[in-house]
């Protein structure tokens, strides 16, 4: 069981680490000192939500619909696609005076952006309820099926959580508008690459 969760934890740390539209998200958020707690919560719980699913077998239902993965790329490229715009915008515009004040978007708004990028982005789905729940049929008795996904559960919440705490070690260089201009334009072609990888 121990065997299980051990390697059900190095899988989902592995499949998570990649930056992705979301890390980069959380990772802006953390540099912001904004919203961090609940931010780190909604993406961990998301994605224990989904790797629970794999594991009990929810690939049937992309068996059941097979339309589902294109139309969850579209609907992800062009969410991609936006949010990558205003990046773009922001930096461009160079106005970062809410940000090095310390005030940012409330709440609401920033966990709704959040899932939008949990949500309605494929690959989420390709990693969790794809590639976790496939692994997860190599144990085969319930009991280290189980500690698996705990295990995988666990390297989510541990990495949103220090991904977006652990930020802050970056707030020296982010005292200018030149670096969040940096920062943002560099978000910007994170998520234009992504998007024209989903339609690709």
């Amino acid at each position: 069981m121990i065997a299980a969760g051990l390697t059900g934890f190095a899988t989902g740390f592995s499949l998570i680490l990649a930056i992705g539209a979301q890390n980069a998200f959380v990772l802006r958020q953390g540099l912001a000192r904004a919203h961090v707690f609940w931010l780190c919560l909604l993406c961990a719980t998301s994605d224990a939500i989904l790797i629970s699913a794999g594991v009990l077998g929810f690939a049937a239902i992309t068996e059941a619909w097979p339309a589902l993965p294109r139309v969850m790329a579209l609907a992800g490229a062009a969410f991609l696609f936006v949010y990558g715009l205003t990046r773009f915008i922001a930096a461009w515009r160079g106005d970062y005076e809410m940000v090095l004040s310390g005030r940012t978007l409330a709440l609401w708004p920033t966990l709704a952006t959040a899932a939008a990028f949990t949500w309605l982005n494929p690959h989420v789905y390709l990693d969790t309820l794809g590639l976790v729940g496939a692994y997860s049929t190599n144990f085969p008795a319930s009991v280290d099926k189980a500690a698996f996904g705990a295990g995988a559960v666990l390297a989510s919440y541990v990495f949103f959580f220090s991904l977006g705490y652990g930020a802050r070690f970056l707030r020296p260089v982010m005292q200018s508008a030149r670096a969040w201009r940096i920062l943002d334009a560099l978000i910007g072609l994170v998520m234009w690459a992504l998007a024209i990888k989903l339609i690709s």
